[in-house]
């Protein structure tokens, strides 16, 4: 057994009944086998594979950055970057309330609006509800905003969000991840922290990538 491998689909990853089987695997016999190409994850009993690209799968509670799609009578529809298209009722939009007998909705959220937000719920049906009320919920005006692979937020994020942490602190940007794979980053060093997410993004699949990003950015910050 070895962890964070580069498993394919069917390969096995451990054997015994003491583990049990996560996301991205299945259970053949006495093994726990891959169920999609990723790195594998051993975690106490748990194992996973974490993939290596695909798509976003919503999941409540998840901080996603949508974009406004089409406004409605009463809801608007925002791309999630995912299969499924998401809806944000009337009452999710504004702290305050909005009647759409008075109100225009196009003015609260207008097409290719930019929102970070939360989902809120996710049907069987898997019909996708979210809500941009709540702390740090809003829409975006300003910086840039990156697409990455879905599957490689978990190590840009870092372990205890370690790794945006830092990055926070050495480039002196705010950046917000979605777990949908975009990315928000404004003020204080733009490019640097691009390029650091981008890093991550190309060396996601490396152990020991934490102490070689902070390198990294120690020695841009020698190079200034």
């Amino acid at each position: 057994m070895e962890n964070r491998k580069i498993v394919t689909p069917g390969e096995s990853i451990i054997e015994g009944m003491d583990y049990l089987p996560g996301d991205g695997t299945h259970r053949s016999g006495s093994e726990i086998r891959a169920s999609v190409l990723g790195l594998s994850d051993i975690r106490d009993r748990l194992v996973k594979v974490i993939p290596l690209s695909g798509v976003y799968m919503p999941k409540r509670d998840d901080p996603v950055i949508g974009v406004i799609k089409e406004v409605r009578y009463n809801n608007w529809s925002v791309n999630i970057n995912s299969p499924y298209e998401a809806t944000m009722m009337l009452g999710d939009a504004s702290e305050r309330f909005l009647d759409p007998r008075k109100d225009k909705l196009g003015k609260v959220f207008a097409i290719g609006d930019v929102v970070i937000c939360k989902i809120k719920n996710v049907e069987e049906n898997m019909s996708v509800l979210v809500t941009a009320r709540g702390p740090g919920l809003r829409k975006i005006t300003e910086g840039k905003l990156l697409d990455v692979e879905p599957s490689r937020i978990p190590r840009i994020i870092g372990k205890n969000a370690s790794m945006v942490k830092m990055i926070k602190e050495k480039t002196g940007s705010r950046i917000f991840v979605g777990q949908n794979g975009k990315i928000s980053i404004s003020g204080g060093n733009v490019e640097l922290a691009e390029k650091v997410i981008r890093k991550i993004e190309a060396n996601a699949h490396l152990s020991g990538l934490t102490d070689s990003i902070k390198e990294y950015l120690e020695g841009e910050e020698d190079g200034n």
